[in-house]
C-alpha cells in the first residue's frame, strides 16, 4: 500500500492536526494530532459515530474551521495558512460540496441549481446551462431538467446536489453525510451514481458517514474515535488488496 501512495500525488495531506475548544473553562479536544495523505483520485470514507470528530476533520480540510495546530495541505497549498478571502477562492476553485439536506434553492429548475457554481465563476449562461444539463444527464435526471425542488423525491434532490458539486470541475468533492434523509434503496442508487462521477473524472471524493455500509462505496476506510484515527483499511473497490 505504502507503493500505491508514492506513485500518486497526494490531494490532501494532513501533519499534526489538532483541534481544540474553549466551552467556558474547559476545553474540549475535537481532534488530537491527525495526520493523513489521500492520494488524488482516491475515495475516502471518514467513519464514526456522533462527537467522534469526523465533521470537524471534515470542516477543516474544505477550510471552514482553522486547526488550533498542525497543517493542511491540498494540491500543495497549505490552506491552513490562507486568509478568508483566499480561502473562499480557493474552495470555489478546487471544492465540491454535497449536503445531507441537499442545500438546494427553492425558487431555481435543476439546471439553474446546478449551473449555479458557474454563475459565480463568471461563466456565460448558455456555457453553463449546457455543463448542468450534461451533468443532470448523468446523475439519471435528464427528465427533470425544469422540475423545482419541490417537485422532486428526496432522492432526485440529492441527484441534483451531486450534478452540482461536480459542474465546475472541483479537485476534491466532500460529502458530509449524503444519504442521511434518503430511504434504503434510493441510498444506494445516489451512492452508485457519486462514485461513478468520481472515478469517470478522475476526483478525489471523501465521504463522512456514521454508517459502515456507505463507507464501503470507498476505497479505503479512515475510522476515527474520540478525535483520532484508529483504523485505516482499504476495501475491495481499491484494487489492491
Amino acid at each position: 500500500m505504502a507503493l500505491l501512495e508514492s506513485v500518486q500525488k497526494p490531494a490532501i495531506r494532513t501533519k499534526g492536526l489538532r483541534k481544540v475548544y474553549a466551552i467556558g473553562s474547559e476545553r474540549v479536544i475535537a481532534l488530537g494530532s491527525v495526520d493523513l495523505v489521500i492520494p488524488k483520485g482516491q475515495i475516502c470514507g471518514i467513519l464514526g459515530t456522533s462527537g467522534s470528530g469526523k465533521s470537524t476533520l471534515l470542516n477543516m480540510l474544505a477550510g471552514l474551521e482553522k486547526p488550533t495546530k498542525g497543517s493542511i495541505t491540498i494540491h500543495g497549498k497549505r490552506v491552513d495558512k490562507l486568509s478568508e478571502r483566499q480561502l473562499a477562492l480557493f474552495r470555489q476553485k478546487h471544492f465540491g460540496f454535497v449536503f445531507q439536506s441537499y442545500n438546494l434553492l427553492p425558487t431555481l429548475t435543476a439546471i439553474e441549481n446546478v449551473a449555479l457554481p458557474l454563475a459565480f465563476k463568471g461563466v456565460g449562461k448558455t456555457k453553463r446551462e449546457k455543463q448542468a444539463v450534461e451533468l443532470l444527464k448523468a446523475v439519471g435526471l435528464g427528465d427533470r431538467l425544469m422540475h423545482r425542488p419541490t417537485q422532486m423525491s428526496g432522492g432526485q434532490q440529492q441527484r441534483v446536489g451531486i450534478a452540482r458539486a461536480f459542474v465546475a470541475g472541483p479537485d476534491v468533492v466532500f460529502a458530509d453525510e449524503p444519504t442521511g434523509n434518503l430511504d434504503t434503496r434510493t441510498t444506494f442508487e445516489v451512492m452508485e451514481k457519486m462514485v461513478s462521477l468520481t472515478k469517470e473524472r478522475g476526483k478525489t471524493l471523501l465521504i463522512v458517514t456514521h454508517d459502515l455500509e456507505i463507507a464501503s462505496y470507498a476505497d479505503r476506510i479512515v475510522k476515527i474515535s474520540d478525535g483520532n484515527i484508529v483504523e485505516d483499511t482499504y476495501t475491495h473497490n481499491a484494487g489492491c488488496e
